[in-house]
């Protein structure tokens, strides 16, 4: 019998490392994009346009795929409650994250993002019991202590790390963002075992771009969008679809699938992509001290995803 399970689990394993690295690759991409449009759309401005435009796009998939799950979530006021409470949680979340951004740098966005694990490892651990299982075991707790220890490397090595006012309030906003977001994630949880999760990334995502515009519209800023040039705004679009397939969609899947702690581990992986991405085009730079702390995060941090048991679901 174990023989024949082999196969199973071997198989299983390689999907899964490769929705792990697709996930992390792509984050690193996205993460110099958002920086990128950060700098050149006001806050307001930038979530509504990124959220409409993905939120449309998610809506013509579940219209044509997941029709029957629409139904479901408007027949069941609890689930529509729920996923109001997960676009406020959105809107809160991609608020502090955007103006963050602009005062720091994408290899800091992605470094502060280490520091989810520790709040959403408690919280989860308080409302799940696989995920109270996984943060008690031995193993996880050596391979996360590992990757943290690499993390703190990382970012003392950081040459764009400083003491400026601009990047202290940044700090402030991405410890805001990772507390929100944590929050966030447990709730996307329990409410992926009910829908699919292109479900909940369409309501979370026309909900929270519905906020965004109408603060717009409401303060006027929206008439900012009218001095961007087109080319401007298309890349904006563009980082509106993609940021949302991979920042919302595909973590949210992996979420159901794996589990709130899995998923933010593999967002302790993402500095490394995310600072060769950045180096390329952004021209930020990166140390060999920094790529030696790298190493150790991904090191801690395979071994923290594969300690015992899976929390699949």
């Amino acid at each position: 019998m174990n023989n024949s399970l082999s196969p199973a689990l071997s198989d299983k394993r390689e999907n899964s490392i490769t929705l792990f690295l697709s996930y992390i690759l792509l984050t690193g991409i996205g993460f110099p994009l958002l920086r990128y449009v950060s700098i050149h759309f006001d806050v307001i401005n930038n979530n509504a346009v990124r959220f409409i435009s993905g939120g449309s796009v998610f809506l013509l998939l579940l219209l044509f795929k997941y029709r029957q799950e629409v139904k479901v979530v408007l027949a069941s006021p609890q689930l529509i409650v729920q996923l109001f409470l997960v676009g406020l949680l959105m809107s809160g979340n991609m608020y502090f994250f955007m103006n963050a951004m602009q005062l720091t740098s994408a290899l800091t966005g992605s470094i502060f993002c280490i520091l989810g694990l520790p709040i959403t490892t408690a919280l989860a651990s308080i409302f799940y019991l696989d995920e109270r299982q996984k943060a008690c075991q031995k193993r996880f707790i050596t391979s996360s202590a590992l990757a943290i220890i690499g993390s703190i490397l990382f970012v003392s090595a950081a040459s764009q790390l400083n003491s400026s006012s601009n990047f202290a309030y940044g700090s402030v906003l991405w410890l805001i963002t990772i507390t929100i977001a944590a929050a966030q994630n447990i709730l996307v949880k329990k409410v992926a075992k009910n829908v699919h999760t292109l479900v909940i990334s369409t309501f979370t995502a026309l909900i929270t771009g519905a906020i965004f515009a109408g603060y717009a519209f409401y303060s006027g800023k929206v008439n900012l969008l009218l001095t961007k040039p087109e080319l401007t705004l298309m890349i904006l679009i563009i980082a509106g679809i993609y940021g949302l397939a991979t920042g919302m969609y595909l973590a949210f899947h992996i979420i159901q699938k794996k589990g709130v702690i899995t998923f933010n581990i593999l967002q302790m992986m993402t500095p490394l992509s995310t600072a060769i991405v950045a180096y390329f085009t952004l021209g930020e730079t990166v140390s060999h001290l920094q790529l030696v702390g790298a190493a150790i995060v991904v090191v801690g941090c395979y071994g923290a995803i594969y300690s015992g048991r899976s929390s699949s679901h």
